[in-house]
Parts: structure tokens; sequence; C-alpha cells
């Protein structure tokens, strides 16, 4: 009777080893396949994020080369052929009048190689990363004075820090959408930009007193879609508000991280 016991209590620990053996191992296996998903998971965020980056610096750049051709029409190009136009007058001119004419020539072509200088600052995605995203929307907004598109006017609160610069290009691309759809479609008088540096995010509030439109009836606009999930990419939150006739008001929070803090 006792032998039957002894033997009965060892198959009753074998049985309790094997289901905790059986446990550890179905256990283990699940974490794995759980981390891998992870794993993956990172993985292809990191991919679309970074295929997200190359597309707004190639956007940046596409929009950039519009910009330059507006300013070569309608800035540059006048400079120049006001220049010439004088020069070709010179012929004519007394003495005292030519010294004149020249000191306006001089003028016009010194303002155009200053125009050049300029433009040659926002050719490409790494101004962006090297003078930071407020200067590059003071760029912008001068640009729209200086067009007659729009009144511009910028608010900055706040003391500027350095952002994580792939994150900054992302955030300076919806702005710049935001900029182009206003330009193209809202037929606005007047733009503000708010920009608000805070100690555990960035805060950025664009208006416009343009025409407006319906948010519900172009809720799945590939424009507005874009800028989202730019924003969600950066953890940014991005909300948009619009009224007909009542203009337009986007803001995007970015949340500083402890990395950006330490820097």
């Amino acid at each position: 009777m006792l032998l039957r016991e002894q033997i009965l209590l060892i198959i009753y620990f074998v049985v309790v080893i094997l289901f905790f053996i059986v446990f550890g191992i179905i256990f283990f296996m699940a974490f794995q396949k759980r981390k891998n998903k992870l794993i993956l998971e990172n993985i292809n965020a990191q991919r679309r994020f970074d295929d997200e980056l190359v597309k707004s610096k190639l956007e940046i750049q596409e929009q950039t080369l519009k910009n330059v051709s507006w300013e070569l029409h309608d800035n540059i190009g006048q400079l120049l052929s006001t220049a010439v136009m004088q020069m070709n007058m010179l012929g004519s001119r007394e003495e005292e009048q030519y010294d004149d004419s020249m000191k306006d020539v001089r003028n016009l072509v010194s303002s155009s190689l200053q125009e050049i200088r300029s433009l040659s600052k926002t050719l490409n995605h790494e101004v962006i990363q090297n003078v930071g995203i407020e200067s590059s929307i003071k760029v912008e907004l001068r640009r729209f004075e200086k067009l007659n598109f729009l009144k511009t006017k910028l608010e900055i609160t706040g003391e500027e820090y350095v952002l994580n610069p792939k994150d900054e290009i992302i955030l300076y691309r919806i702005v710049q959408e935001f900029f182009s759809n206003t330009i193209k479609h809202a037929e606005a008088e007047n733009l503000f930009v708010g920009i608000d540096f805070q100690n555990n995010e960035l805060t950025i509030i664009i208006k416009d007193d343009g025409i407006g439109f319906d948010t519900e009836s172009v809720v799945a606009n590939s424009g507005l879609l874009n800028m989202k999930s730019r924003a969600a990419l950066v953890n940014a939150s991005f909300e948009i508000q619009s009224r007909l006739e009542k203009g337009t008001t986007l803001k995007i929070i970015y949340p500083l991280t402890k990395e950006i803090k330490n820097d």
C-alpha cells in the first residue's frame, strides 16, 4: 500500500513537472512570436517613415522649384528687364543723366543678385535642417508678401529648440502643403502663423481667411489624408477646422522627446 502511494506521488510530481515544462515552452513560443511581431511592426513602421521622409523631401524640392519659377518670372525677371531697358536708353542721355542711370542699373542688378542668393537658400530640403522650421516658414511668408499673394503675420512664443531633423522635414512639408492649398484654393487675403515652443511640445497654428470648405465632404481628400498621416508618423496631433466663408485653421502639436530636451 505504501509503495503504491509512493508510485502515485512520483507520477503526480512527474505530471506536474511535465505540465510546467509544456506551459513554459508554450509561453516562450507565444512570447517569441509576440516579440517577432513587434520587431516586424517596428521595421515596417521605420520603413514607412523612411519612405515618407523621401517623399516629403521630393515634394519640398518640387514645391521649391515652382517657387523659383514664380520668383524668376515675377520678380527677378522684371528687375533685369528694367535694367536692360535703362541700359538701352543710356545712349541718348547726357553725361550727367548717364551717371544717374548707371547708378540705377547697378542698383537693379544688385537687387537681382540679392534675390538670386535668397532663392539659392531654398533650393533643397537641407536648408530646413540647417536653419530650422521657424526660419524656413519665415522665408515662405516673406515670399508670399513679396509676390503680393497674401498679407502674412508670424507670431513666435517660447524659446526655440532644435527638433529631430527628420521629423522637422515632415512637419515643414505639412505646413508647406497647407500654404500651397491656401494659395491655390482658399482665395484668402490674410495668413496667420503661430509657433509656440513649450517645454514638452511644439504647437503650430495656421489660419487663413479664405472661402473655407465643408470638412465632412472632403474628409477623404488626399491632401488632408497626407497631412494627417504624416503628422501620425512623427507622433504629432493633427486638427483641421474649416467653415464656408470663415476660413481654415490647422493645429499641429508635436511632442518634445527627452532626447531633444537633453540636446
